[in-house]
C-alpha cells in the first residue's frame, strides 16, 4: 500500500474549500460522485478556477497575459513549480487529458484580458467552447468516459452553461468592459450602456437574452443526450449540475430578463427541490441509460478545427 501523502491530502482539502466557496452548483452535485471521481473533479475545478482568477483578478493585464502564456508553456513542457499547475499536470497524465484542451481554456481566458466585443454568434460559441466546452471534455476524462461519441455532448453541456453565465452576468461583465452579446444582435452597443440601461436598451438586450437562452437549451438537450456514457453515479451528479444551471436561465426568464437587477440565484431550498425533480425524471428516462439521440453536427458548425468537435459537416 502506498503511504498517505499529507501534502496531497491538504491540497485536496484546500481545493474542496475553494469549490464550496466559488463553485456552489458543482459542490452541490459532487456528493453523488464516487470518492476518486469527486477528488479528481475537485482538482480539475481548482485548476480551472486558478486560470480564471488570473484573468479576472489581476490588476495588471499584461502581467496576467504573460502568466497565462507561461502556464501554456509549462503544460506543453509537462513541468511546473507552481503547485496548482503541477497537480494539474499529474491529473492530465492520470486521466489521459489531451493538453490541447487546457490550452484552449487558457486561450479563452487570455481573450478576456482585452476589451471584449463579440461580433457574431459563431464567435461567441467559439469562446464558450474555449472557457467551458473544454471543461466538459476534461470532466469527461476525469469521470472515466471511454466512448468517443460522448465528447461532443460534453462540449455542448459546457457551452450551454457558459451561455447561461453570459445571460446572467450582463451587468457584471459590462463593468469589466466586456460585451459577450454579439454586436450583430445588440446593434453594437457599448457595454457601459448595459449598467444603467434605457428602456430601449432593456427591451433590445432582453430580447437577445431570450434568444441566447433558447440557443443554450439546444446545447443542454445535447449535453443530456450524452449523459448515458458516464458511470451511473457521475451521470446523476452531472445531470443535477446541468439542470441547476439551466434553471438559472429559467429564473431569469421568469423575471422578464431584468438583467439590470444583477445576478439571479437558485436558492438552497430550490436546489434541493430541483435535485429531486431531475433525479425523478432521469430515472424514468430511457435516454439516461441508453444512447438514443446522436449528436447534431450543426451544433458544432462554428467550432471548426477545435479538439473533439463533431466534424462531419466541415
Amino acid at each position: 500500500m502506498n503511504p498517505v501523502n499529507q501534502d496531497s491530502i491538504d491540497y485536496i482539502e484546500e481545493s474542496r474549500k475553494i469549490l464550496a466557496k466559488k463553485g456552489k452548483t458543482f459542490f452541490w452535485a459532487k456528493f453523488l460522485l464516487q470518492k476518486e471521481h469527486a477528488e479528481d473533479a475537485t482538482r480539475l475545478y481548482r485548476f480551472c478556477r486558478y486560470i480564471d482568477d488570473i484573468g479576472d483578478e489581476s490588476m495588471d493585464k499584461d502581467q496576467a497575459r504573460q502568466a497565462l502564456l507561461q502556464i501554456i508553456s509549462e503544460i506543453k513542457l509537462g513541468l511546473s513549480n507552481d503547485p496548482v499547475i503541477k497537480d494539474a499536470l499529474n491529473l492530465f497524465n492520470k486521466r489521459n487529458i489531451d493538453i490541447r484542451i487546457p490550452t484552449e481554456l487558457i486561450n479563452g481566458v487570455i481573450s478576456d484580458l482585452k476589451a471584449v466585443r463579440m461580433e457574431t454568434e459563431g464567435q461567441l460559441l467559439i469562446y464558450c467552447y474555449q472557457v467551458a466546452g473544454t471543461v466538459g471534455l476534461m470532466m469527461s476524462k476525469v469521470l472515466d468516459v471511454k466512448d468517443d461519441r460522448a465528447y461532443a455532448h460534453a462540449i455542448d453541456l459546457g457551452i450551454a452553461m457558459q451561455l447561461t453565465n453570459i445571460c446572467r452576468d450582463v451587468v457584471e461583465d459590462a463593468s469589466m468592459d466586456r460585451r459577450y452579446i454579439p454586436g450583430s444582435m445588440c446593434e453594437n452597443l457599448e457595454p457601459a450602456l448595459f449598467i444603467n440601461p434605457t428602456i430601449s436598451t432593456k427591451t433590445l438586450i432582453s430580447k437577445d437574452l431570450s434568444y441566447l437562452l433558447c440557443v443554450a437549451d439546444e446545447y443542454y438537450k445535447s449535453g443530456h443526450n450524452g449523459l448515458c456514457f458516464l458511470p451511473f453515479r457521475a451521470r446523476m451528479g452531472i445531470a443535477i449540475a446541468g439542470f441547476l444551471y439551466r434553471n438559472i436561465g429559467i429564473k431569469l426568464k421568469n423575471e422578464n430578463y431584468a438583467f439590470w437587477n444583477g445576478r439571479v440565484f437558485v436558492s438552497k431550498a430550490s436546489k434541493f427541490k430541483l435535485t429531486l425533480q431531475i433525479l425523478s425524471r432521469s430515472i424514468s428516462d430511457i435516454g439516461f441509460y441508453n444512447y438514443k439521440v446522436q449528436h447534431q453536427a450543426v451544433l458544432h458548425q462554428s467550432l471548426k478545427n477545435l479538439p473533439y468537435v463533431h466534424e462531419s459537416t466541415f
